[in-house]
């Protein structure tokens, strides 16, 4: 093995195998590892340097002599050979002579070091199992790599992020998670951990990682290099910061983005969309934005609003404009073989190919998905939505399948622009949303928003509003969406939103349904973009009806705010209300998601890292510093025990009862109460204004 200092990188040698430290924005490094002649020189989502960082390393010789030796022969075994230390701000990197790897915080702290159980003389985990922190294994017949990457458990250690699974825990301790995407399932492999320190597992690639007790491994199946970044903090907030510098923060949010959002699946014409908007508008009601959802297309791929269904889109966006209302219009990546666009983007290269079979979606058509790795293809894209939708006054694109969701999720048949799909597949999420951001900013376009139902590492600086798919109407749904949004704030995406009443299996007419949209929907007011959608059963109201030979989709159940019984309608007109006061201070959190990375809602111990027991709780969180929201999460429940973290003086927003921090209370929580609490004295008019006595109530 040889160890070598080139312009401020160390490299280790050893064989084929290199592996290179580079210094990566404050207090980070960036780890990566290739057994070809040449290191691949894809960024992925280390895309921004940050702070212009410079390494200093420094090298010691140390006594490698096996104990056994130092006896009477100890000066002939006698060794001594060379440690390496990289320097990086608080971040220290040891390099022992054996080659494994360890990291240190600036007090001296491991923070977490590679899983090295091999032959050696100096490591207290010497062994004879022959078990390497790394290895690159060649795939037969092919020039690429099975990928392992190994380092140490800590049972002390507690993992937050990896972005959005449909699990209860919030700390992934002990999971076992996949490396890619599924409908309501978003890997973005970053994390958060209780230690000190973050981590980015800088690889699109399928795989797997389980954070086990005896050890964590990742896994690519296949790739052509290993890349990993790491950094430290004293604070979770230090980390997410130096983290989002290196691949970009959000933008900051629109306007509109912090009011209320009307959807459902869905409108079917624009005279039953244009009714809802002018109702609510009639009732005095708050609406900021209204989706345009799927099927408003002749075919898929046409990326074009039905003539006979939509007669006029100009005229209905300046109509909504006129009530302050954004339109937000749905856009798929699939492309029927009927569509006017097929031929052209088949002749292209712009669809993605497959290496055996078809994969060819027969949900209403027969359509493929466009390659968003693609440039030309995102460009393609885009201009079309700039012709159809933009230049109607379209400035908003709900970009859906964007995972994207296949028939089969069979990752070894499919191959992108990029390359195969079990090397790539998970950076396209991030190529579609940045496809629509390029083009908008391109057109002067300054406040961008494209809500996703995807992300990776990355995606959030390409104006990425992440929702977490279609999932399932339950109470237990609902408290798996918690953990989700939580998580995927912690992995380094600020913006995110869940379908409120979840998206399938709801009946409007169902009272446990109608208690659950309720709950749901005062948890949608204090999350990060509240948003009503839902497809709400039984929903196919007519006949399939086929329009030159293509099918249409019906028009759901009704899904306002008025359509869940009238004793329903005051609780939720109120949440709007409320959330429209809460606009100030949501606009201030925003603004500090952009400028320092800082995720919207995020765990108490976000806020609170010197609590060890706001480490463990799961069921409640801050938006923002100065509000605790404790959601009720149980069907039938009339009031919530909420820890409140220590630090802090609390106040109940509904009884305004104040609470010494550090402890754990009951308060009361009827069907039109979410308990919240604000910290240190700070009042916000939620359930008490002058203005609103009753917390807003329609017209």
């Amino acid at each position: 093995m040889q160890i070598e200092q080139m312009n401020g990188r160390l490299v280790i040698r050893s064989g084929v195998s290199q592996v290179w430290l580079d210094a990566w924005g404050t207090d980070g490094v960036r780890v990566r590892m290739t057994n070809e002649a040449e290191m691949d020189p894809r960024d992925w989502a280390l895309t921004e340097k940050g702070t212009e960082s410079h390494a200093v390393i420094t090298c010691r010789e140390v006594d490698t002599t096996d104990p056994w030796y130092k006896g009477p022969e100890y000066v002939q075994y006698h060794r001594l050979e060379k440690e390496y230390t990289f320097v990086n701000g608080k971040l220290s990197v040891v390099v022992h002579p054996e080659g494994w790897l360890s990291f240190y915080n600036q007090r001296g702290e491991l923070l977490t070091a590679e899983y090295w159980r091999n032959r050696n003389r100096i490591n207290r985990y010497s062994s004879s199992l022959r078990i390497r922190g790394r290895e690159l294994k060649a795939i037969p017949g092919t020039d690429d790599w099975a990928l392992t990457a190994r380092f140490e458990a800590y049972d002390d250690e507690m993992i937050f992020g990896m972005g959005q699974y449909q699990d209860r825990q919030l700390n992934k301790k002990g999971a076992v998670l996949e490396l890619c995407h599924r409908n309501s399932q978003a890997s973005v492999p970053f994390f958060v951990s209780s230690r000190g320190y973050g981590f980015l597992w800088n690889n699109p690639a399928i795989g797997t990682c389980t954070f086990g007790t005896n050890r964590t491994e990742w896994t690519a199946r296949s790739t052509k290099k290993m890349d990993y970044y790491l950094t430290c903090g004293d604070t979770p907030a230090d980390i997410e910061r130096n983290y989002s510098a290196v691949t970009g923060r959000v933008p900051m949010m629109p306007e509109y983005g912090l009011g209320y959002w009307q959807c459902k699946l869905r409108y079917r014409t624009q005279d039953e969309l244009l009714r809802v908007a002018r109702r609510h508008k009639a009732m005095g009601l708050p609406l900021d934005a209204i989706v345009v959802d799927f099927f408003h297309w002749t075919r898929q791929g046409d990326f074009k609003f039905e003539p006979l269904d939509w007669p006029d889109p100009e005229g209905m966006v300046k109509e909504l404009k006129a009530m302050g209302v954004e339109t937000v219009v749905s856009v798929w990546p699939t492309v029927d073989e009927r569509s006017e666009n097929y031929g052209e983007m088949a002749d292209r290269g712009y669809l993605i190919r497959t290496d055996r079979g078809n994969d060819v979606s027969t949900w209403m058509g027969a359509a493929v998905i466009f390659d968003a790795t693609h440039p030309g293809a995102r460009r393609f894209v885009w201009e079309k939505c700039r012709e159809n939708y933009y230049r109607k006054g379209i400035r908003c694109f709900w970009l859906d399948e964007a995972e994207p969701e296949y028939a089969d999720y069979e990752f070894d048949n499919y191959r992108y622009y990029a390359g195969p799909a079990l090397q790539t597949s998970n950076l396209y999420p991030v190529c579609y949303a940045r496809g629509f951001y390029e083009g908008l900013r391109e057109e002067g376009e300054k406040e961008i928003l494209s809500l996703t139902r995807c992300a990776w590492a990355g995606s959030q600086k390409y104006a990425v509003l992440a929702w977490s798919g279609d999932v399932y109407s339950s109470f237990r749904v609902m408290r798996e969406q918690l953990q989700a949004g939580l998580s995927m704030g912690m992995a380094g995406i600020p913006w995110w939103t869940s379908d409120i009443g979840g998206f399938m299996g709801g009946d409007s007419s169902d009272p446990a349904f109608r208690e659950l949209l309720v709950r749901w929907f005062a948890w949608g007011c204090f999350s990060p973009v509240f948003r009503m959608h839902g497809e709400r059963s039984p929903w196919f109201e007519r006949e399939q009806e086929y329009r030159n030979g293509v099918r249409q989709l019906t028009s759901g159940q009704d899904n306002e705010v008025w359509s869940f019984g009238e004793e329903n309608t005051p609780i939720l007109c109120r949440y709007l209300f409320i959330r429209e006061r809460l606009r100030p201070y949501l606009r201030r959190v925003m603004a500090e998601a952009h400028t320092s990375g800082a995720p919207v809602m995020r765990p108490l111990f976000f806020d609170f890292p010197g609590d060890i027991d706001a480490w463990h709780v799961e069921d409640a969180y801050m938006l923002g510093p100065d509000l605790l929201v404790a959601p009720v999460m149980e069907a039938g429940a009339t009031e919530r025990r909420v820890y409140l973290p220590s630090g802090a003086i609390w106040t109940d927003a509904y009884t305004l009862e104040t609470y010494e921090g550090g402890r754990t209370v009951t308060v009361p929580a009827p069907l039109d109460i979410i308990p919240v609490f604000f910290r240190d004295g700070k009042e916000y008019p939620i359930y008490h204004t002058e203005n609103h006595p009753k917390g807003g109530q329609p017209s």
